[in-house]
């Protein structure tokens, strides 16, 4: 049996303020432990060409120039976190027939007794920019569905919404199932999105699944990425200009 799982569940959206708008589409992730050589289905190759993929360049580090694990212990070490000094998952959507694009990835750091106690999520603009925010109780205690971990916004995702405010991130991870809330409140307005579903080992049919669920993999990603944002564009949202990203790549 593959020691991959499939998170085979959906994303939503919704908008806050004067402008209001909302979407809820499907979604596959997988949860891999990149430290391990794991078992997978014929379909899926690591750092190789298959239907479904994942290459150590598509996460940890800037986009196509990742460095997978290694990037994401020299965070930890740079953080000053020792406590997750134990496995290591990631949390990302695989390339489908080649290709890839994740507006976000989670790295999910455990300590020693297997106890959720930081989180790395890596967030990509489709400008070609990426940032990431270290997350962890002030205490560095385990992370539990109760705990809002908050972060300040740095970084430029959407031209819709300013480079302002804060996030809210709560993370209820369990061995069946995944449900992630990040909530942005900037001004009295800003958004929440979710990304929730069953964990189940990732398969060959479940590959398969996905293709025919969701077809063009990261193109579809992007066109509705764009189709939204067409829609806010005409419903009258303000529209800003790229900035300079972030000096540096991880919030601390």
């Amino acid at each position: 049996m593959s020691s991959i799982r499939h998170l085979a569940g959906h994303t939503w959206h919704g908008r806050r303020g004067a402008v209001s708008n909302a979407f809820r589409y499907g979604v596959d992730f997988i949860l891999i432990d990149p430290d391990a050589s794991a078992l997978a289905p014929g379909l899926f190759s690591r750092n190789s060409s298959n239907l479904a993929s994942l290459h150590d360049a598509d996460a940890g580090g800037p986009p196509g120039k990742g460095t997978g694990i290694q990037w994401l212990r020299s965070v930890l070490r740079e953080g000053g976190v020792t406590v997750a000094d134990g496995r290591v998952l990631l949390l990302t959507q695989p390339r489908l027939m080649g290709l890839g694009f994740n507006p976000v990835s989670f790295w999910l750091c455990h300590d020693s007794e297997d106890r959720l106690r930081v989180v790395v999520s890596e967030v990509t603009n489709t400008f070609g920019d990426r940032h990431s925010y270290l997350c962890h109780r002030d205490d560095l205690g385990p992370i539990t569905a109760a705990d809002h971990l908050e972060a300040t916004k740095v970084f430029h995702v959407s031209p819709f919404q300013p480079i302002s405010g804060g996030y809210r991130f709560v993370f209820d991870i369990r061995p069946d199932k995944i449900s992630i809330r990040i909530d942005l409140t900037t001004n009295g307005e800003g958004l929440v999105a979710t990304l929730a579903g069953p964990l189940r080992p990732l398969t060959n049919r479940g590959i398969l699944s996905a293709c025919l669920r969701r077809p063009l993999g990261a193109a579809r990603v992007l066109g509705l990425i764009y189709y939204q944002a067409i829609k806010l564009k005409l419903k009258g949202a303000p529209y800003r200009i790229r900035p300079e990203p972030p000096t540096s790549d991880v919030s601390r």
